[in-house]
């Protein structure tokens, strides 16, 4: 199948004109564009060392890396294009990237050769630029060419078309991120699967890389899953685990402008308060701040109000915010280099936290200021999890809302306190909110923290409004408190601690006219 149009289940009624008369008087008088070429942008230098540190892992295997493609939401309507995080992470194409572009690294002496395949632009000549709504200038806006992306990114550039040679050639040393472009991949293991077969019975095993047919490293199997890891998938996640410079200069950024967001909450809560559907109003107001100072939101903005700050991940946000209420606000701004942050706070919507809810919210900062208390280089990712659960456990015990002590509740197979806290204390962060999602277990919740490492630690305690194990008065009352961390050599630092998260220092937020 041709590289440069994949089928698509949706059907256009476009009424373009198709008459020859039409496209010769649509294909001429057209000024020149004079093409500039862009300097080679900060980042491709440790996107270049990053594929470095790729190759080492899989000499002699072609890498290939989709950005994915555009995803259909209804009809001929699609949702916003983001690039895959691999993609974007090797070759530093954030929010700019052309869908369907692919990445890939071919073995090449004791290293790999990088070239980026994608759609440029077909020119004036052609009737793509006015006819195909999917991809055509007028419709969806000019497209650079192979120079200004190649000298824009550092990386040698090719049509997308001569991606077909490429797949043809497929060889059981040929590794795809499969998950990125599921098409694409169904090509290569069709071709490696052909080969495969005409090879003959004694080379249908896993090749010297310890590869099958399917790309997939057979003998690395999840001990929970009978399926083959993608093996790509998961390198390209552990890469991620530390972060370099650039990267830890763009989650500042995305901080800073979360920060920002929020603090324009604040000062919409009048409005907010107003609209029987304040929550919506909370999301509208935050995924503004996104789009004027980042690509968008980096997941969907949960704006949840009095008994919803209870529901985890409430993302309906169709009700109001009461006077009264607590409003549990989890957001972050997504750059366009594709860095999210993360970030929960929850506010007294009248300005000031009654006793019940200074009491809860006050537990819950304590337990992620004694995680924080212990993140160096060297303890256990897990580590940090068992010190926000000591104090939840602590305070619940102390309320009398368990059965047993904090001490026996702690044990592995009692754990009465997580039904006030049933999720993690912290995941990793960058260009996915839930970074590094792919990494294998002993170097992500089992790993060791090391210099560089970003990742949340957000605890909570949530007390349903139908839950007889607590008194009435705690009952609708949510609370998670979530800060963005950065292990430094000698310990860590807390992104996001400008943004207030004291009772003191969130109330006097609040107040500000």
């Amino acid at each position: 199948m041709d590289a440069q149009k994949a089928p698509r289940a949706t059907t256009n009624r476009s009424t373009t004109p198709r008459s020859d008369s039409f496209k010769d008087y649509i294909s001429s008088q057209w000024a020149d564009r004079d093409e500039v070429m862009p300097a080679a942008r900060e980042e491709a230098a440790f996107a270049a060392a990053r594929r470095a540190r790729l190759s080492e892992l899989h000499r002699g295997e072609r890498l290939v890396v989709p950005a994915g493609r555009a995803k259909v939401r209804s009809n001929d309507c699609d949702y916003p294009f983001r690039a895959h995080s691999a993609f974007a992470h090797l070759t530093g194409w954030g929010s700019a990237t052309v869908p369907g572009s692919v990445l890939v690294l071919e073995p090449a002496g004791d290293g790999h050769e990088a070239t980026l395949y994608f759609r440029a632009s077909a020119g004036r000549e052609s009737d793509e630029f006015y006819a195909d709504p999917e991809i055509g200038e007028f419709w969806t806006g000019p497209r650079p060419s192979l120079a200004q992306v190649g000298a824009d990114l550092d990386l040698s550039t090719r049509e997308l078309s001569e991606l077909d040679a490429v797949v043809a050639s497929s060889t059981g040393a040929t590794l795809v991120l499969r998950e990125a472009d599921p098409e694409l991949t169904s090509r290569v293991d069709a071709v490696v699967a052909a080969a495969v077969d005409s090879a003959g019975p004694d080379e249908t095993g896993p090749d010297e890389t310890g590869t099958d047919e399917t790309g997939a490293h057979a003998t690395d199997a999840d001990p929970t899953s009978a399926a083959a890891v993608d093996v790509l998938a998961r390198d390209a996640s552990e890469l991620r685990l530390v972060k370099d410079a650039w990267e830890v200069a763009q989650m500042r950024q995305a901080v800073a402008v979360t920060g920002r967001g929020f603090s324009d909450v604040i000062a919409d809560f009048d409005g907010i308060v107003a609209h029987p559907r304040g929550e919506r109003l909370v999301e509208g107001t935050f995924n503004r701040r996104a789009r004027a100072d980042g690509n968008t939101v980096g997941y969907d903005t949960i704006a949840a109000s009095g008994d919803h700050a209870c529901v985890l991940h409430w993302t309906r946000n169709d009700g109001p915010v009461a006077d009264g209420d607590l409003i549990l606000i989890d957001a972050g701004i997504e750059l366009d280099s594709l860095y999210t942050a993360d970030i929960t706070r929850t506010l007294p919507v009248s300005g000031r936290f009654s006793d019940v809810q200074r009491l809860v919210y006050e537990a819950v900062l304590e337990a992620a200021d004694a995680a924080f208390a212990i993140v160096r280089p060297g303890i256990a990712f897990r580590e940090i999890h068992a010190a926000a659960m000591q104090v939840i456990a602590e305070r619940t015990a102390e309320w009398g809302f368990l059965p047993v002590s904090a001490a026996e509740s702690l044990e592995p197979d009692h754990q009465y306190h997580r039904r006030y806290m049933v999720h993690g204390t912290s995941h990793h962060l960058g260009m996915d909110v839930h970074d590094c999602a792919a990494a294998r277990r002993d170097l992500y919740l089992d790993g060791v923290l090391e210099p560089g490492m970003v990742f949340t630690i957000e605890p909570g305690l949530y007390f349903q409004p139908d839950d007889l194990t607590v008194p009435e008065e705690f009952r609708g009352v949510g609370v998670r408190i979530e800060d963005d961390i950065l292990v430094t050599a000698d310990g860590a630092e807390n992104l996001s601690v400008g943004i207030p998260r004291t009772v003191a220092d969130v109330e006097a937020w609040i107040a500000r006219p």
